[in-house]
């Protein structure tokens, strides 16, 4: 049934042979050349790719300085905020205390000024009474300037509370 025919193994070899030889010189050096572009295109690809992560990481590293500065400037003025509020309260609360120790210094003065001026007061009263009161008994009215000088030794010689 199968009779090998030496005739058709040389016709199919030489077929085959010339076959790959029109591929080889048609078809194979463009389909090797289309690969070698393809394989050319993705390492291009491959290298881009490297290179935009290498510069996302660069950028990212960047901003990561920048906030940890911005963070780090935030909190200075922070500080310095808080410092100068301490500050102003401090100074605040010192002109308080200034002005409460100066309005009681005040009333004190004018507590001895207004004792001072009753007392005075008091006194000339005091002479008055006396005066009236020696005029009375004696039934005669002493010398004015005599009766001062008489009142005003005996107040001067009354402790001053």
């Amino acid at each position: 049934m199968l009779d090998p025919n030496p005739g058709l193994i040389i016709w199919t070899i030489v077929t085959f042979v010339l076959l790959l030889l029109v591929l080889r010189k048609f078809a194979w050096k463009p389909l090797l050349k289309a690969l070698n572009d393809r394989e050319g295109a993705i390492r291009g690809s491959l290298e881009h790719a490297e290179n935009a992560k290498a510069e996302a990481d660069r950028i990212l590293a960047e901003h990561k300085r920048q906030l940890a500065q911005a963070g780090e400037g935030a909190q200075k003025i922070l500080n310095e905020g808080r410092a100068l509020g301490d500050k102003l309260k401090q100074e605040i609360v010192d002109q308080a205390n200034q002005q409460s120790r100066r309005m009681v210094e005040q009333a004190r003065l004018e507590i001895e000024r207004d004792k001072d001026h009753a007392l005075a007061q008091l006194r000339g009263e005091v002479a008055n009474l006396a005066l009236m009161a020696a005029g009375k008994i004696l039934n005669e009215t002493l010398d004015e300037k005599k009766h001062r000088a008489l009142i005003d030794e005996s107040l001067s010689k009354l402790p001053k509370n």
